[in-house]
């Protein structure tokens, strides 16, 4: 009875902002009470928001392989991540190629986007939607719903942010070619490769229908590939297998009719790659009947007709065609012309940024993959500084000595130079000096400084317009973002030598891990890491075990070794479904 009493009292004792009373029965049958005021509550409230700031926003845009390496690597709990797509999925697009004939099936290279991200506690949010404006000024984006308009629910919205990756990618480049868009189709999405694979399948349709003459049924055959990069070689050598291995068979009264064309307006089809892998490709494709129309620039096509202008003598005549696939380049889309017009690139042909991938002239806007190009600093624009920190004494000239001081700072922020002297074949910058005439002094001056750094700018290119590249700046960028908080406010610059305050994040740098270019037949050619080129079947079985090894998840991986098991044992799938 004591204790009922006494609770009695605390609780009719309890002044007006009396808060919770708990109660909880015991197993020995006595009593335990908890009790909490509305200010106690509050006042804790108030501290845990103290303690716990709010997180970053950080807004990606897109989910091709730049936004996807960036995801996976992201220390998510020290941000709040949203990220928005068109495509609810990723797609590994060098199987693109082989998806248009049926080598691979579509769903085998695509992994669902929330498949990935569930493996990160739910902490990233997604929506599938089209950027359509970048508010650079407010730090907003504009985004719209692709989705069906008659479901219910507003298509557009706002969203904020403290960090924006842009990395969306880059549109086909038509060169305002007439009659491209109309007639031609491109190999970007996973959507375009099933277009082409049905497109396909309808010329042989057609060609075999009764009451046409021979000329249009070779018309419905000719195949015509506009571009002699990677992705049109490919395309034709997977489409020349196709054709040969699998619709022969089935259309047996129209196979001599078929023919392949392959359009390139340069010297050289895989002119980026080595010369001995270019000239292995046009000898291969000319021994498989692939017909190689080189120094051909395509100035406009109808429906019937492809027209050309030859390079070398003026001429223009006309092919016909039941199919074009066109694949010479990439161009800007418009959300980043557009941003780039508000940030005065609007002079510029892409996205520039610097070597931290932030993009030049808008604050905590990062970019990258095929949207935007690195603009690196030339070391020319620093040479009088350089020497200056590397000349201790001031004299005026420096020594072997002196300049050992900022060599290490150099090579971080200036990669040119490392890539300058693997082409003399000198293994240090001091090397470099050494060979100097004027170095049978005590040191160099400022001019034979000059002199011996002033071709280094020349090493500058830009990087290729590769999912490799693209898999490494969102790695890169990803490191960055989790290291941040650990940096200072402004961790990426501005370079000091000496050894005091460097990067405390260095600059991008791209390795390459080497290329391939699958040229039917069960042959391949690949460029190396060493300046090795490797060509004939072991290449293609090289090509196998890298693809598959490089697939985004165990699922896609077994479903793509699945498919080519199939293709080796049943041949291709010729349905239009």
């Amino acid at each position: 009875m004591k204790v009922f009493s006494y609770f009695k009292r605390a609780i009719h004792g309890r002044p007006a902002y009396s808060g919770l009373l708990a109660i909880f029965t015991l197993s020995s049958g006595g009593f335990v009470a908890y009790s909490e005021s509305q200010s106690d509550r509050g006042r804790q409230s108030v501290e845990l928001n103290e303690t716990e700031p709010k997180k970053k926003r950080v807004v990606v845009l897109g989910t091709g392989w730049a936004g996807t390496s960036f995801l996976k690597d992201l220390d998510v709990s020290s941000y709040d991540v949203q990220v928005v797509s068109p495509c609810n999925y990723f797609a590994f697009t060098p199987l693109l190629p082989s998806v248009t004939c049926g080598t691979v099936e579509a769903r085998s290279i695509v992994e669902p986007v929330r498949n990935i991200i569930k493996k990160r506690n739910g902490e990233i949010q997604f929506w599938e939607a089209d950027c359509l404006k970048i508010d650079a000024a407010n730090k907003k984006v504009l985004c719209r719903s692709n989705l069906d308009e008659k479901l219910a629910g507003t298509n557009e919205f706002l969203l904020e942010y403290d960090y924006l990756i842009i990395a969306v990618g880059a549109q086909v480049n038509t060169f305002n070619t007439s009659g491209v868009l109309e007639h031609c189709h491109f190999l970007k999405e996973v959507e375009d490769a099933q277009k082409i694979r049905k497109g396909i399948i309808d010329c042989f349709e057609k060609a075999v229908l009764p009451g046409l003459s021979e000329e249009e049924r070779r018309t419905n055959l000719h195949f015509v590939i506009v571009g002699g990069g990677p992705t049109g070689v490919e395309f034709a050598a997977e489409l020349h297998d196709f054709l040969n291995e699998d619709l022969v068979k089935l259309y047996p009264t129209v196979k001599d009719l078929v023919k392949i064309s392959l359009i390139q307006s340069g010297d050289h089809i895989l002119n980026t790659f080595d010369e001995r892998i270019s000239s292995f490709a046009e000898q291969k494709f000319q021994r498989d009947g692939i017909d190689i129309l080189i120094g051909c620039r395509v100035v406009s096509i109808s429906d019937k007709l492809i027209n050309m202008k030859i390079k070398s003598t003026g001429e223009v005549s006309s092919i016909p065609h039941g199919m074009v696939v066109w694949s010479t380049g990439i161009g800007t889309r418009p959300v980043v012309r557009d941003l780039m017009e508000q940030i005065g690139q609007g002079h510029r042909r892409v996205l520039a940024t610097d070597e931290w991938l932030r993009v030049k002239g808008c604050d905590d806007v990062y970019a990258l993959g095929d949207c935007a190009t690195i603009d690196q600093r030339k070391i020319m624009e620093d040479i009088l500084n350089i020497f200056k920190a590397a000349d201790i004494d001031n004299s005026g000239t420096l020594t072997i000595e002196e300049f050992k001081n900022v060599i290490e700072d150099i090579l971080i922020r200036y990669p040119q130079v490392e890539h300058y002297l693997k082409s003399q074949h000198l293994s240090d910058v001091t090397d470099l000096l050494k060979a100097l005439k004027g170095n049978d002094r005590d040191g160099v001056d400022i001019e034979g400084f000059k002199a011996a750094l002033c071709h280094v700018d020349s090493q500058l290119k830009s990087f290729p317009a590769t999912a490799q590249v693209a898999a490494q700046q969102g790695a890169y960028l990803s490191r960055c973002f989790n290291r941040r908080k650990q940096c200072a406010s402004n961790p990426e610059g501005p370079l000091h030598f000496r050894g005091s305050g460097r990067h405390q994040f260095r600059p991008f740098r791209y390795k390459h891990l080497g290329q391939f270019a699958p040229l039917g037949g069960e042959q391949a050619a690949a460029e190396l890491p060493g300046d090795w080129v490797s060509l004939g079947h072991s290449t293609q079985w090289l090509w196998y075990s890298v693809y598959a090894s490089k697939q985004v998840s165990w699922r896609t991986r077994m479903l793509v070794v699945s498919d080519w098991t199939r293709r080796f044992i049943f041949g291709r799938d010729s349905s239009r479904i």
